[in-house]
């Protein structure tokens, strides 16, 4: 059993910048697919990144295009998100999750999740 753990939110004021951080404990597939989702209050989980297994792929959500970096370290077993320029918008809880699958960028189809960390940016 796969176990994710986020780390590194915070509270931080509009146009700064962030770096989260997810480890994932017990990951025994080589080609796992890993992505960042978050949820603000009253709304849906809403994908934010992804990366495929080796780093070559990337998706972004619109939003935090050219903003936001993902990353992975497989001989860590982590994955980063980088946040620059943030806005109060971006606030919100974050999750990283984990897919072995096709590509996607649906939460229901990412069957390993952490607990999140909350992230807030002030205006």
């Amino acid at each position: 059993q796969v176990q994710l753990v986020e780390s590194g939110g915070g509270l931080v004021q509009a146009g700064g910048s962030l770096r989260l951080s997810c480890s994932a404990n017990g990951l025994t597939s080589s080609y796992a697919a890993m992505g960042w989702f978050r949820q603000a209050p009253g709304k849906e989980r809403e994908f934010v990144a992804s990366i495929n297994w080796n780093g070559v792929t990337t998706d972004y959500a619109d939003s935090v295009k050219d903003r936001f970096t993902i990353s992975r370290d497989n001989a860590k077993n982590a994955m980063y998100l980088q946040m620059n320029r943030l806005k109060p918008e971006d606030t919100a809880v974050y999750y990283c999750a984990l897919r072995v699958g096709p590509r996607s960028n649906t939460p229901g189809d990412y069957p390993a999740w952490g607990q999140g960390t909350q992230v807030t940016v002030s205006s």
